[in-house]
């Protein structure tokens, strides 16, 4: 009597689940969720079990060939956000599990290209491209069809290959690769005998005086050592070779023994444990009511509406989510927390590490894949209960989830609109609480008008900080004593002090030139960038293009380079000294002469994050600068190091994009510019004024 599955092929072109049968020495290691193979026409394809059945739809059904991992990949939960989330954007359900798997794990079918070495291609009439595939296949030997891709790349090469395989030039048949990503693990050395036995060890070590007092003092490390040692150590402390304790296992000696570690990509992340602050009176306010729904959640009731936090810049927002987070630990659940983008990233999981020590995990793009993996084991292992993120920390297998935090929640960074499968982070934030039956919290100094009018209207739940914190006074203290400054407090009583919203002003470049102010800033952000200089505090500048120069052209003809793929204008920057397509990432060095006419008035008009740098350097000489864009943090740890040096005052302005304008926490900025603020207006969506705003 067969056991039956059903199963979701892990293929974004399929929507339908499949019914197959365990085989005898599968039954009893597969469960729901479980990420299996199975065979898929004349494929072996991943799938996910979604659940048993009784009595499959077909008369006859293949077996599940292989379990990838025996423990659930997804979380019932997460199942059923998968099935929800596949009918609401009329995706297939294939898309939504591999969204939700790490990057690695998850592997689709390809296809294997070999070159036949017996045929003659040379006596072949073969077309430019043919002959490419060919070079290629001889040069690298067999390739995956996502090989080829990356290597001819924006060619039709598909249809070509066909042809080759049937002249025979080439084989090709499907695979499934393995899984790039795996546990890792490090090779450590112990003692194979009795540490007391080692002074009547009467053995030869070796020939050599030397080498025998060289072993003879690894084996009297390692006797003094209470646990396994890794081989560096044993390396810097006795001066020993790898080939020492080769022939010391030889000798029966030693055993070499490997151990899992975690690829932690906080495990050397700096943070100071503090301790809850007083609330204000709008604080505890917002807090009770808070506190009532997460109750809720400890009595496992229905699921209650979502709360809108709608609180202005600086209100102590981050300090109503610690606490959240804080009681759904203690009720034994777990929690997510959003935050827009990967730059807010590091401040963020810092404030939370200061609370919450080894209790907190990490989860975005530019981790390796080795990170991403090993922090998705730990979590669906209960090791983290609290991980922090952008939009795809959503998605981490967590059982027993009792709360998600989603800060800063008008920002578009948490709809995925650039590749498929799009969806709304908040929507699908909000569903997967209901199907969960956590707790949704969503934060915003600027929400959205659709979000304020259903938080107004009933639908969710609202809850308002009205007024500013100037500051909790230990905090700033602290950071002042870090820094070796004074920072001033605002007069007043008690552990923290209300303030106004900061002053804004708007300012018409178009008196400025009329008043022959020619500079792309104001004379009074001008002025302000001095006072803030002579104080020796700190400014923000924003604006949001990347580059140098906007756009290059030709004023002899008028023509304007622009990109051979996607016919956009490219973007001019100097520290590359190129032109840059911020679309695909196509680039050219800069052109001598138009292309067109052949003339050399080429000219680049425009002003990106680049080229404002620059000008602050030209007008405040001596000032000390960063820049935080895209181009600047494509490196690994790039934003925590940007972040990093501002906060400690080794730069005066730090100029950058949009990733700067959210939640950051900097106590010696007291000035930011927004620069072209009205460029954001004229932007082609029906939300860019929306937007501009919300800046």
């Amino acid at each position: 009597m067969h056991v039956y599955v059903e199963v979701a092929i892990n293929l974004p072109q399929i929507s339908d689940s499949f019914h197959y049968h365990l085989p005898p020495e599968l039954v009893g290691t597969v469960q729901p969720g479980t990420l299996v193979i199975v065979p898929f026409g004349k494929q072996r394809v991943q799938g996910l079990v979604l659940s048993f059945i009784e009595t499959p739809d077909v008369a006859e059904t293949r077996p599940v060939e292989e379990v990838v991992d025996e423990k659930p990949a997804l979380t019932p939960s997460l199942m059923s956000l998968a099935e929800w989330m596949a009918h609401e954007t009329l995706s297939s359900l294939g898309e939504m599990i591999n969204l939700m798997l790490p990057p690695g794990l998850s592997q689709y079918t390809d296809t294997l290209v070999h070159l036949n070495d017996d045929i003659d291609t040379a006596a072949v009439d073969l077309s430019p491209l043919e002959k490419r595939i060919i070079n290629l296949l001889k040069k690298r030997g067999d390739l995956r069809g996502r090989q080829m891709e990356a290597s001819l790349r924006h060619v039709e090469w598909r249809g070509t290959l066909r042809k080759l395989a049937r002249q025979g030039i080439v084989d090709t048949h499907s695979i499934l690769p393995e899984p790039r990503v795996r546990a890792k693990h490090v090779r450590k050395v112990c003692l194979a005998i009795e540490p007391s036995k080692l002074e009547d060890l009467d053995i030869s070590l070796s020939r050599v005086h030397d080498v025998h007092d060289r072993r003879k003092g690894i084996l009297k490390m390692l006797a003094q050592e209470p646990g396994l040692v890794e081989p560096g150590q044993i390396y810097d402390r006795t001066g020993a070779k790898n080939y020492d304790l080769t022939a010391l296992k030889e000798l029966n000696l030693i055993r070499f023994v490997e151990v899992q570690v975690w690829r932690d990509p906080l495990e050397d992340a700096s943070y100071i444990l503090a301790a809850p602050p007083n609330l204000t009176g709008d604080q505890q306010r917002v807090w009770e009511t808070i506190h009532e729904g997460l109750e809720s959640v400890r009595r496992e009731e229905p699921p209650g509406k979502p709360y809108l936090l709608h609180g202005v810049t600086g209100s102590g927002k981050t300090e109503i989510y610690l606490r959240a987070v804080k009681e759904t630990l203690a009720m034994g659940k777990r929690a997510i927390v959003l935050v827009p983008e990967i730059s807010l990233t590091p401040q963020t999981v810092n404030r939370f590490l200061s609370r919450f020590p080894d209790q907190v995990g990490v989860m975005h793009s530019q981790l390796s894949e080795g990170e991403r993996y090993d922090t998705w084991r730990r979590a669906r292992n209960g090791e983290l209960p609290v991980i922090v993120g952008p939009r795809s920390a959503l998605f981490m297998p967590m059982d027993d989830l009792g709360l998600i935090v989603v800060d800063e929640c008008h920002h578009e960074s948490y709809d995925q609109s650039d590749r498929p499968p799009f969806y709304r982070g908040v929507k699908t934030a909000t569903a997967y609480a209901r199907l969960s039956g956590a707790m949704v919290l969503l934060g915003s100094a600027t929400p959205q008008v659709t979000q304020y009018y259903r938080a107004i209207s009933g639908s969710w739940t609202y809850l308002e900080l009205p007024k500013r914190i100037l500051a909790h006074r230990e905090a700033i203290a602290q950071h002042a004593r870090r820094l070796g400054i004074e920072i001033p407090l605002h007069p007043g009583e008690g552990a923290t002090a209300d303030l106004g919203l900061p002053e804004v002003s708007i300012v018409d470049m178009r008196q400025e030139l009329r008043k022959g102010n020619r500079s792309i800033f104001s004379k009074a952000l001008q002025f302000e960038i001095k006072n803030v200089l002579e104080m020796g505090q700190q400014a923000i500048l924003f604006l949001n293009r990347l580059g140098t120069a906007t756009y290059v052209f030709c004023r002899d003809c008028g023509h304007v380079i622009k990109c051979p793929r996607d016919d956009k204008p490219l973007t001019y920057h100097r520290s590359r000294g190129g032109l840059v397509c911020h679309t695909c990432g196509y680039q050219r060095k800069m052109p001598k002469t138009c292309p067109v006419c052949g003339g050399d008035q080429i000219k680049q008009l425009g002003t990106g994050t680049e080229k404002v740098e620059q000008l602050v350097n030209q007008n405040f000489p001596g000032v000390r600068t960063l820049r935080w864009d895209t181009e600047t943090t494509r490196a690994k740890g790039a934003h925590e190091r940007i972040l990093k040096a501002f906060s400690d005052h080794k730069a005066d302005i730090l100029v950058g994009t949009q990733m700067l304008t959210k939640g950051l926490d900097l106590p010696l900025v007291t000035l930011v510019g927004v620069i072209l603020a009205e460029v954001a207006l004229n932007l082609p969506d029906y939300l860019a004024t929306e937007r501009t705003f919300q800046v």
